[in-house]
């Protein structure tokens, strides 16, 4: 992210400009905000990639969004659940600075977790996708709850969520078509789990704060229906050992001038 943009600033929300002012996101002010995560979620989508991409559990559609703009040929669809974020969705690509990827993408207001016949009439039918990127929930119900409802609902964990999350994706996603997600290292067990049967060929990328410090998210890449194995991949290190500053494939990714996997 590379900060705000300089616009008048409503007290409940900000525009901030990512990818070097490529594209803008209304986003609450307060509360669940976008960052890194989704830009390296989004880094996990190969650069040709030209296809249609269901961004689940999108928030305000960072990752999406970071998706279709270095993708240049790629269509979006954010679905998120919360009304007032999915809201916040549709101001940013109701701004002027987004036009060049507006018309590529769509907000869709629907559950992940839906399933069958509700899933489909939700607007999430079967096969029709080439990829998936999700950034669930992640934090244990242990962990000290936010006391802001829409940030704790984006962070709070649920039981079964990866195998539900990704129920849908495989679903969803046509067969040999991609998923990506962000996750922290300790979620690795139950996303493989979830993995099985539905995706294969996974790749992960163990993400470091610095080179001598233990990785705190870990992104991974599958292909659905693919028997191949499992592969990990080398680290990305967010920081030099004594820097504040993004490395420099870090800061790369970061504003979407790499990808996570060189592709």
């Amino acid at each position: 992210m590379s900060g705000s943009a300089s616009l008048a600033q409503p007290q409940d929300f900000t525009v901030d400009a990512f990818h070097r002012g490529d594209f803008h996101l209304v986003q609450p002010r307060k509360g669940h905000r976008a960052g890194m995560d989704a830009m390296m979620l989004a880094a996990a989508v190969p650069s040709l990639f030209a296809g249609r991409i269901a961004d689940l559990g999108a928030g305000a559609g960072a990752a999406g969004l970071a998706v279709i703009s270095r993708c240049t040929s790629a269509k979006a669809v954010l679905v998120e659940r919360e009304p007032e974020m999915a809201d916040y969705a549709r101001k940013s690509l109701a701004l002027e600075q987004n036009a060049r990827i507006a018309r590529r993408a769509e907000v869709l207001e629907a559950d992940v977790t839906l399933g069958g016949k509700a899933r489909a009439a939700a607007g999430l039918a079967d096969d029709s996708f080439d990829f998936a990127i999700m950034n669930p929930p992640f934090n244990e119900r242990a962990d000290r709850a936010s006391p802001d409802e829409m940030r704790r609902a984006a962070h709070v964990m649920e039981d079964h969520l990866f195998d539900r999350w990704l129920k849908t994706a495989s679903a969803i996603v046509r067969p040999r078509g991609g998923l990506a997600l962000i996750a922290r290292p300790q979620s690795l067990l139950a996303i493989l789990a979830a993995l099985e049967g539905r995706f294969g060929d996974a790749q992960i990328v163990p993400i470091h704060p610095r080179p001598d410090e233990p990785a705190i998210r870990i992104v991974l890449r599958a292909v659905q229906g693919s028997r191949a194995a499992l592969s990990l991949m080398p680290a990305l290190f967010v920081h030099d050992v004594d820097g504040r500053a993004f490395g420099a494939h870090a800061d790369a990714i970061s504003n979407g001038r790499a990808t996570l996997f060189n592709d």
